[in-house]
């Protein structure tokens, strides 16, 4: 039995992963920093619920030392993050970010993704066949951003794109380090959910598609890349 980890799985994206993913045979972990919304999704899901705060240390420990208990993990899924919008839904662009917000950002997005794969290492390295799953975003993609003929370009935002953009080197050079374990970054597509005030184009089932898919790779599958439900993003 496949064990996972889902890290922000009690709505949106992750709670749409840990439905499949349960649909598939996995014991699945829903993650949420809030324990009542976590076990509320839990028990619609058929899955187990665990308090875990990415930017919080000791929940992030607390959190390892309850799956180490309960037997151990295979699958992880960095898939909590926030993008941070203004009044009107707004993103800041350029004129407007701070560091301030540069920092919640990257706290979530980054350091989160960095927190918990640190704290699960020990446990995934015990797995016969490890997988690591990294939200990440079309517009961490540099070459993406910076073409004008692509959607990507007219995104304004700033600290969005680079807390993923820090993602997909995470997931680099983690898979450079840990060549026993599949770690990739994925890109969901503009997918309606709260993250983005519900305004993307996409279902939860059809931007899940591609987290799903990944989570379940083999010990052949790809390591150090970056897919969308079509195949390879461009870094």
């Amino acid at each position: 039995m496949t064990t996972t980890l889902i890290t922000g799985a009690n709505k949106g994206l992750g709670f749409e992963t840990a439905r499949r993913l349960v649909a598939a045979g996995h014991t699945v972990y829903v993650g949420s920093r809030d324990q009542e919304r976590g076990r509320r999704a839990a028990r619609e899901l058929g899955a187990r619920a665990v308090v875990i705060d990415v930017t919080d240390d000791a929940s992030v420990a607390a959190a390892a030392k309850t799956i180490e208990a309960e037997g151990g993990l295979d699958v992880l899924i960095n898939n909590a993050g926030i993008e941070g919008r203004g009044e009107g839904n707004s993103v800041f662009g350029a004129a407007d970010v701070t560091a301030g917000m540069m920092r919640e950002l990257f706290e979530t997005n980054t350091f989160g993704v960095v927190r918990v794969t640190h704290a699960f290492l020990p446990l995934l390295r015990r797995s016969a066949a490890p997988v690591v799953v990294n939200l990440s975003s079309g517009l961490a993609s540099l070459t993406r951003v910076s073409d004008p003929s692509s959607p990507s370009h007219a995104y304004p935002g700033v600290a969005y794109p680079a807390s993923k953009t820090a993602v997909n080197m995470i997931t680099v050079q983690y898979a450079k380090a840990f060549p026993d374990i599949r770690i990739n970054a994925v890109e969901p597509g503009y997918t309606a959910t709260d993250l983005n005030g519900n305004t993307g184009t996409q279902t939860v089932a059809e931007g899940a598609g591609i987290i799903v898919r990944m989570a379940r790779i083999g010990r052949d599958g790809p390591t150090g890349g970056f897919f969308d439900a079509a195949g390879p993003v461009p870094w």
